[in-house]
């Protein structure tokens, strides 16, 4: 009799955790999706493919994570300062008017150097027509 209060005690102790690591990996993958369309137009020479353009925000601190574009991505940055880590190369500290490139399938993480201040970036996908942009990124394995 004594043993069902403890296990329901270690039940919800365990479901609580799962909870916390479950939010924070729905947080990190936010950081992929958050971003405002801005417009969307076809690509002309390039039949089936799209350019959409897109204000993204990254908060104070925190990064995209790791990740690869369905296709290629063209970042100005309008705000701030990021850390650009492309998988191979060393880390490059972009600033306001710098901007960067990722092909698709290129392993990349985005993250913003303050700790105090968002960053804004411009970004250019140029991706298959009708694409959501929730699919634009792809969490790195």
């Amino acid at each position: 009799m004594k043993r069902t209060p403890i296990l329901i005690s270690l039940a919800l102790v365990a479901g609580i955790v799962v909870g916390c690591i479950g939010t924070q990996i729905l947080a990190d993958k936010d950081e992929l999706v958050r971003g405002k369309e801005l417009q969307r137009t076809a690509l002309a020479g390039a039949k089936g493919r799209e350019v959409v353009l897109v204000l993204r925000e990254l908060p104070p601190g925190k990064e995209s994570g790791k990740h690869t574009q369905s296709g290629t991505e063209v970042a100005y940055i309008l705000e701030g300062s990021v850390i650009f880590e492309m998988q191979g190369k060393p880390p490059v500290t972009l600033r306001q008017g710098d901007s960067f490139q990722t092909g698709p399938r290129q392993i990349h993480n985005v993250k913003n150097a303050s700790t105090t201040a968002p960053v804004k970036v411009l970004v250019f996908y140029m991706v298959e027509k009708g694409k959501a942009l929730s699919d634009f990124s792809t969490p790195a394995k």
